[in-house]
């Protein structure tokens, strides 16, 4: 059960009112979480604006979408794990390679390096050592990709924004069965 109320724009107040109009004038909805981070403007407007970084990174939304289910299979937010499933299988990824995901991994071996670095820098990021950062070159990866990778764009820009979405929704009690979609 939901731990804090939704507001939509006619209940919220200030910057919060602003931007739920706005979403749910350009998506004709607004979702569970991002109705009750709206509590917070400053929630709501930094998830926001992360999210729309995460847009211009070079990471392919197939890469991203993995990382983000091995994150939330290890951060535990059904929510989000559920939407990133659905995400990953709309951009054609095969259940196989969700499986493996959702366990760390997977069958190409560039995207299991990228995938175990998010899972580290979620973990432990005082370890990745150099030799990672080679591997990642060795998997071709230039320095804007890996910049884009290794960096706040990049995959510290997906896992740090599948920490505040995880996090927020375990808090609030969100979970897939009270997300209404409206």
């Amino acid at each position: 059960m939901p731990r804090l109320t939704r507001l939509t724009p006619d209940t919220a107040v200030g910057a919060s009112r602003d931007l739920l109009a706005d979403l749910a004038s350009r998506h004709g909805h607004v979702g569970d979480m991002v109705s009750t981070m709206a509590h917070s403007p400053a929630v709501l407007g930094g998830y926001l604006q992360l999210s729309r970084a995460m847009g211009r990174a070079r990471l392919d939304r197939g890469t991203s979408e993995r990382i983000s289910i091995a994150v939330q299979a290890q951060q535990g937010c059904g929510l989000c794990l559920d939407a990133h499933v659905g995400a990953a299988r709309a951009l054609g990824v095969d259940e196989e390679e969700i499986a493996r995901a959702h366990a760390g991994a997977s069958a190409d071996p560039a995207i299991a390096a990228i995938i175990a670095l998010a899972l580290q820098i979620y973990r432990e990021p005082t370890s990745i050592t150099d030799e990672q950062v080679a591997a990642l070159r060795e998997h071709g990866y230039g320095d804007r990709a890996m910049a884009d990778v290794v960096g706040v764009v990049g995959v510290v820009g997906v896992v740090a924004l599948n920490v505040l979405t995880g996090a927020f929704n375990l808090f609030a009690g969100l979970t897939p069965e009270s997300d209404t979609g409206a």
